[in-house]
């Protein structure tokens, strides 16, 4: 006779259990290496936004990042509110930031992280002569573009290991063409998808209930996956 399927608190604890050991082996090796960790915002909201101050700590702890440097580019600092540019005109202020991050601590492996829009600039930047990352988080990566285009230029460029994680339900990435973009990439690329999750990885209420998961343990299973892409990374290297 078949077997039935898993009640939701069987899935919880199973997701729980996943993720316990995913950290348990991980977590050896970034201890050791402590990254440096360069977080970029999104193109809406500054680096002192509640989104970005909440994921730089669950970053930095996931991680067990030396540091995770957070900033501000120009359009938006000290309190503007400016339509933002280009993500190619952000990308040397970008490097720059990245740079004295790197000085402050060498020896560290670098890992370039964005929010959407710094998600796709933080690309741009791991492309340049003379940065040497180790490898890229996005969260939420924009690929598909305000006309509808899909924007995987960057991505087919890249030869530093990449860890996405999106939502399901993010418009501005159908996982579909994701995954299209993903089969031509030169460079190992690793996905975790938010079930049920927007831009910003916010699920809604009947969706969680469905999945038996909560808010944080929803996005804590993302921190584990990242932990884990970027320990495989980092133990090859």
């Amino acid at each position: 006779m078949a077997s039935s399927p898993p009640s939701k608190r069987r899935r919880k604890d199973q997701s729980k259990d996943d993720a316990n050991d995913m950290s348990a082996t991980s977590s050896s090796t970034l201890e050791k290496l402590s990254p440096v960790v360069v977080f970029a915002h999104g193109a809406g909201a500054p680096s002192s936004s509640d989104w970005m101050i909440r994921w730089k700590d669950m970053l930095g702890k996931a991680l067990h990042a030396v540091e995770v440097v957070t900033f501000d580019y120009p359009y938006i600092s000290g309190g503007k509110r400016r339509a933002p540019p280009k993500a190619e005109k952000l990308v040397d202020f970008h490097a720059d930031v990245v740079g004295k991050a790197v000085a402050k601590y060498p020896g560290h492996p670098l890992i370039l992280a964005g929010k959407s829009m710094g998600s796709r600039v933080s690309c741009m930047v791991a492309c340049k002569e003379g940065i040497r990352a180790s490898a890229i988080l996005c969260l939420g990566y924009p690929l598909k573009g305000i006309n509808g285009a899909v924007r995987d230029e960057i991505l087919l460029q890249l030869s530093v290991p990449i860890m996405l994680v999106q939502g399901s339900k993010d418009a501005l990435c159908p996982l579909e063409k994701l995954e299209v973009t993903r089969k031509k990439m030169k460079c190992p690329s690793g996905l975790h998808v938010i079930d049920g999750g927007d831009h910003s990885f916010k699920i809604g209420k009947k969706h969680l209930q469905t999945t038996g998961l909560t808010q944080d343990e929803a996005e804590d299973l993302a921190l584990q996956a990242l932990a884990s892409f970027l320990s495989g990374s980092l133990g090859e290297r």
